[in-house]
C-alpha cells in the first residue's frame, strides 16, 4: 500500500509518497506567499495552503497506482491561528508562528496571570509565537473578528478539516497553543477561561497516529483515490520530524541544524524544568518530549560566511581550522535573540576573547562551537530532570559538515548518528498514516523498521575534556552580558 505525508511548511507544502516498506517513491513541493502587513507581523492565507496541497496531491499521484493509496497524514508549522465563522469561512489571514505582534499579551500572561500558573495549567509559559497570545490579540485588537469565531484551528488541522470535514487536532501540535494541559493530554479549562475560549470552539484531540476519518467523497473523486483512504491526525513539524528521524522511545534525541536549531528529546514520562527553559510537549509516539529551540543555528554560519567573509565556499573555510578544543575565541549565537534556554529577545550575537593573533579560522571555529555550546545549554536542562542521553541523531543543512558534527559530538559528549533520509516532517507524516492504517503496530515499530543510520561520530575522550573546560567558560558569558543586552534595545 501507499501512504502520503503532507508537510505544511512556512514557505511551501511538501508532499511525500511512501510505500509500506518505507521506501520514498516521489516528492512534490508547492510554494505559496507569506505576507508582512506590518513590521514584525507574519500572515498567510489558509486557502493558499489548501490550493497548494490539492495541486501537490494531484502531481504526486500522477502516474502512480492510485488504488493503492491507503492513508494520509501531516506534519505542519506549529502555533499558527486559523479562525472560522459559522459558515466555515476563514475570518482573517492566519497569524503565523513567527509573528511577533503579541508581546503585550505575552507580558499579560507571564506577568499578570503568572508563569507559575501557566506552567501548572499547560506545562509551558507564553511566547509571542504561541497560539493563546494570538487569540488574546484578536480579542483585544479585532473584537469584531473575535465575536465571529466558531472554530479555532492550527494550520495543518485546517487542511485535515478540508480533506475530511472533521474538526481535529493532535496532542503534539495542541501542546504548542498554550491552551493544552500537556500532562493530562486535554484542553485546559483554566487557560480557555483566561483567553475567553469556549470548549466547542476547540477541536477534538487525537493521538498523532489515530485515524480521524476518511477523505470526503468529493475530494477522493477529484484526486482519483478510494473513498476509504484514512486520514490520521498527524503532528506538529518538530514531532513529525522526530518520527521521520526515528526519535521515538525514552531518551532518544535528535539535533536539527537548520536556520534555527533544535534539540528534541523523547521521554516516556512527563517532566517540566523549574524555569520552563525547555518546551514540554506531548510527543507523536503517545508519550512526551522536551525541546530546546535556539533561534539562530546554521543561520549563524551563513551570516558569518555570506555576510561577513563574503564567501560561498564553506568547506574551504572549515579546512583552515586547526586543532579543535584549543580556540581562545568564543561566540554567543544569539543573532535574533534567544529562546531556549534563556528566553531573552534582547540577547545578541557576541564575539569575546579576540587578541592580535586571532585569525579568520579562529572566528569561523568559534561560530561553529558557539552553536554547539548553546545546544548543550538545553541538553544540560534535560539532564537536570534525570533524563539519560547517550547518543543523538542529527539532521538539517548544518549537519552536512563533518567538522560541525565532530564538534557537536565532543561538546555534548554524545554519539552522533547520521540518517539515510532527511525528509523529516513529510516522512514522519507518511509513517503516522501507515500506523493509522495498521501497516505497523506502533510509531516505535515504524521508526525501527524504516529509519536507517548511515554512520556515527564517536566522541573522543581527550577532546571531550578540552571542550568541557571551554563550555564551563562559555556558560558564564551570557549572564555577564545580559544586563548590557537590555541596554541595546
Amino acid at each position: 500500500m501507499l501512504y502520503i505525508g503532507i508537510d505544511l511548511g512556512t514557505s511551501a507544502v511538501k508532499l511525500l509518497l511512501m510505500d509500506g516498506a518505507g521506501q520514498i517513491k516521489k516528492i512534490v513541493s508547492k510554494e505559496y506567499p507569506i505576507y508582512f502587513p506590518h513590521p514584525g507581523w507574519s500572515e498567510q492565507k489558509p486557502e493558499d495552503w489548501f490550493t497548494g496541497t490539492m495541486d501537490g496531491l494531484k502531481e504526486l499521484l500522477d502516474g502512480c497506482a492510485k488504488d493503492q493509496v491507503a492513508g494520509i497524514s501531516f506534519g505542519g508549522q506549529m502555533h499558527g491561528l486559523v479562525i472560522l465563522d459559522q459558515n466555515d469561512q476563514v475570518i482573517r489571514p492566519a497569524l503565523l508562528w513567527n509573528d511577533g505582534r503579541t508581546w503585550e499579551e505575552c507580558d499579560y500572561l507571564n506577568n499578570v496571570i503568572g508563569k507559575e500558573k501557566l506552567s501548572e495549567y499547560t506545562a509551558n509559559i507564553a511566547f509571542t509565537g504561541f497560539t493563546a497570545p494570538k487569540i488574546l490579540w484578536i480579542k483585544n485588537k479585532e473584537p469584531e473578528h473575535f465575536a465571529r469565531i466558531v472554530k479555532i484551528m492550527l494550520p495543518k488541522d485546517y487542511i485535515a478539516y478540508r480533506l475530511t470535514g472533521v474538526h481535529c487536532t493532535d496532542v503534539s501540535d495542541a501542546s504548542g497553543m498554550l491552551l493544552f494541559d500537556v500532562k493530562n493530554r486535554c484542553w485546559s479549562k483554566e487557560m480557555c477561561e483566561i483567553c475567553g475560549v469556549r470548549g466547542e470552539q476547540l477541536a477534538k484531540v487525537y493521538e498523532s497516529y489515530e485515524c480521524v476519518g476518511t477523505v470526503l467523497p468529493e475530494i477522493a473523486d477529484e484526486l482519483g483515490i478510494s473513498h476509504t483512504v484514512r486520514v490520521a491526525a498527524g503532528a506538529g513539524d518538530n514531532a513529525a520530524a522526530a518520527v521521520g528521524t526515528g526519535t521515538v522511545g525514552d531518551g532518544m534525541c535528535n539535533i536539527s541544524l537548520g536556520t534555527s536549531g533544535t534539540i528534541f528529546i523523547a521521554s516516556e514520562k512527563f517532566g517540566v524544568d523549574r524555569h520552563n527553559a525547555l518546551h514540554a510537549f506531548a510527543h507523536a509516539d503517545g508519550h512526551y518530549h522536551l525541546m530546546g529551540c535556539m533561534l539562530s543555528a546554521a543561520s549563524c554560519n551563513k551570516w558569518w560566511m555570506d555576510g561577513i567573509l563574503q564567501t560561498s565556499d564553506y568547506a574551504k573555510e572549515q579546512e583552515m581550522i586547526g586543532k579543535l578544543g584549543d580556540n581562545h575565541v568564543y561566540f554567543l549565537p544569539y543573532l535574533m535573540g534567544e529562546r531556549s534556554p534563556h528566553n531573552d529577545p534582547n540577547a545578541r550575537g557576541t564575539f569575546i576573547g579576540l587578541t592580535m593573533d586571532t585569525s579568520r579560522a579562529d572566528m569561523t571555529q568559534a561560530v561553529l562551537e558557539g552553536v554547539a555550546f548553546a545546544l548543550r545549554d538545553s541538553l544540560e536542562v534535560a539532564k537536570s530532570l534525570g533524563i539519560q542521553i547517550g547518543r543523538t541523531k542529527i539532521c538539517g543543512g548544518g549537519a552536512k559538515s563533518p567538522l560541525w558534527r565532530k564538534i557537536i559530538a565532543n561538546v555534548l559528549n554524545l554519539k552522533v548518528d547520521m540518517i539515510e533520509s532527511e525528509e523529516g516532517p513529510a516522512l514522519g507524516g507518511a509513517m503516522l498514516a501507515a500506523v493509522a492504517c495498521g501497516e505497523y503496530e506502533s510509531v516505535e515499530e515504524a521508526a525501527h523498521k524504516i529509519v536507517k543510520i548511515t554512520g556515527t561520530v564517536e566522541p573522543e575522550p581527550e577532546l571531550v575534556a578540552k571542550y568541557e573546560a571551554r563550555y564551563q567558560v562559555f556558560r558564564q558569558i551570557y549572564p555577564v552580558c545580559k544586563p548590557l543586552f537590555a541596554l541595546m534595545k
